[in-house]
């Protein structure tokens, strides 16, 4: 051969290589694998590609890392691949690409995927969830610490809208935002051969992929931090004073799908106070091993304006749907704040005659004979314990009341809040005047007057058992002077129950219902309730 052909038959497939790489978009794959992985998931990242297209390029980014995931980075490019494509699928043309055996290719490489079908050891049905959305993308300001654990797969926010007959359309018991979980996407090869798992991490700590048994990542804090933080305090207020406008949000609402191997744990908030007040007790629960996937949470959600009593007659109407709805093997536990725990011991409590004798006296009888059984001011002073309510945990209680409801604060309270006009109506209608020449009072009694020492109401819930083991958390300002100590709003003597299973002091104010000792207090519960249990 001529030494010219030669040389030139030697340079010839150096010269194709770099005539390949300058106008190829992308590395070839004589690129080590970790960087052609880099770049195919920065090529799948651009949002003016088609979707499938993009949905091949996330596999195979996928596909290159998952063989080097002991490299941080290739983790991390996997991680990220299997988390962006899930949300992709799901969101794209309204769906069409999700939950069905679909084949993808992008810069001459095939990929066949198909989504791995629910199952009872922790992975998630594909149709479970409306929407995902990624962990890190979710702001966490109003939560103290994120609860997470490092491993293999892209950790999501799963998020279920049903449409239903609930309010404003929603299925029963789903919040405005929907219901949420954690959700870890992970993808197993072989070959060009893909498996989208959605994986549980409070259920499944491994996965699967190449072979390989793999530890998964998890994000327990996303999905509670999901729910925007709204200004607590002036909701509180409104929830108090403009009772009429917020009593169509009353309800039960799951923050979790519903799922009868977990045992409903039911947080009551108090006065002046919404459900969002629970988002750290939720999370720091959570970070337990030992508890997560064991319990799921719930919240009542009321307009703390209206009496006690009338509060916890919504809270037994949703919880006898709650019942209707969804099996309760197991029962369920309420957790009740101030005046939260008032509703909650009313939900576990046998009343006979005693509220209805102790708020109309002499008239109770006759009054007693001339209503209907399903009159509301029977519903409201007449109730039994429901079986359900397995555990009651008291955090900061006036069981016997507060003096601020004798005092000026109380009074003013009372003159600011505006009681529903049909619940007035009605009320009137069944008692007349009846109830406020019983109570004292020129107006029906609302929630301040519901938290007065002197209401009959509580003084004879006092002398009536608590149908479920219960607990008592009492906060103490720091002086440690028990039992003459006070959360600056309730009295040792008032939050004391000597029937408690235990009782713990807390130096902290009315408001420890999230103070770390307040906490590892209910997870210590919760743990007992477990091994009472036998689970």
């Amino acid at each position: 051969m001529h030494p010219s052909l030669r040389l030139l038959s030697l340079a010839a497939p150096a010269l194709l290589l770099a005539a390949c790489s300058t106008s190829a978009p992308i590395p070839s794959r004589a690129a080590p694998p970790v960087a052609q992985a880099a770049a195919e998931l920065r090529q799948a990242r651009r949002g003016t590609l088609p979707a499938e297209t993009r949905a091949a390029l996330y596999l195979d980014a996928a596909a290159l890392a998952s063989a080097h995931t002991a490299e941080p980075k290739a983790q991390a490019i996997y991680n990220a691949a299997a988390g962006e494509l899930t949300a992709l699928l799901r969101s794209a043309d309204d769906g069409r690409l999700w939950s069905r055996p679909l084949t993808l290719t992008a810069n001459s490489v095939t990929y066949r995927l198909r989504f791995q079908p629910g199952a009872r050891d922790g992975v998630w049905s594909p149709d479970k969830f409306t929407a995902f959305t990624p962990a890190h993308k979710i702001r966490r300001r109003h939560l103290r610490r994120s609860v997470t654990e490092t491993g293999h797969g892209g950790t999501l926010v799963g998020i279920q809208q049903k449409p239903g007959a609930g309010t404003g359309g929603r299925a029963p018991f789903q919040p405005k935002d929907g219901f949420v979980a954690p959700v870890t996407a992970t993808l197993d090869f072989r070959g060009r051969d893909a498996v989208l798992t959605l994986s549980d991490p409070a259920e499944r700590r491994t996965a699967r992929v190449r072979g390989r048994t793999i530890p998964l990542a998890a994000d327990f804090t996303a999905p509670v931090a999901l729910h925007p933080a709204r200004n607590e305090l002036w909701q509180g207020l409104m929830g108090l004073m403009q009772v009429e406008k917020y009593l169509g949000k009353t309800g039960l609402y799951m923050l979790h799908p519903y799922d009868p191997d977990r045992i409903p744990v039911i947080l009551v908030h108090g006065l002046l106070s919404t459900p969002q007040m629970w988002v750290n007790v939720i999370n720091e629960v959570e970070a337990d091993p030992r508890l997560r996937g064991r319990f799921q949470f719930w919240v009542f959600r009321y307009p703390t304006g209206n009496p006690v009593s009338y509060s916890a007659l919504r809270c037994r109407e949703e919880l006898a749907k709650m019942q209707q709805l969804h099996p309760l093997p197991r029962g369920f536990i309420m957790v009740g704040h101030s005046m939260g725990g008032l509703v909650s011991r009313m939900q576990a409590t046998d009343t006979g005659r005693a509220l209805w004798d102790a708020n109309l006296g002499p008239k109770a009888a006759v009054l007693d004979a001339k209503l209907r059984a399903d009159d509301l001011a029977k519903r409201l002073l007449f109730f039994d314990a429901n079986p359900q309510v397995r555990r009651i945990v008291f955090i900061c209680v006036p069981h016997r009341g507060s003096e601020l409801a004798l005092g000026s604060i109380g009074a003013i309270g009372m003159r600011l809040i505006t009681l529903p006009a049909s619940l007035v109506t009605e009320i009137t209608a069944s008692l007349g005047d009846v109830l406020l020449t019983a109570s004292g009072q020129k107006r029906v009694p609302n929630s301040i007057t519901s938290l007065s020492p002197k209401n009959p109401t509580l003084i004879a819930m006092d002398r009536l058992p608590i149908r479920a083991s219960h607990h008592s958390i009492i906060g103490d300002r720091g002086k440690g002077n028990t039992p003459r100590s006070s959360d600056g709003v309730v009295p040792y003597r008032s939050s004391h129950l000597a029937s408690a299973q235990s009782e713990l002091i807390v130096p902290g104010p009315h408001g420890s219902y999230d103070l770390p000792p307040t906490i590892a207090e209910l997870t210590r519960i919760l743990r007992e309730h477990l091994r009472q249990a036998g689970r």
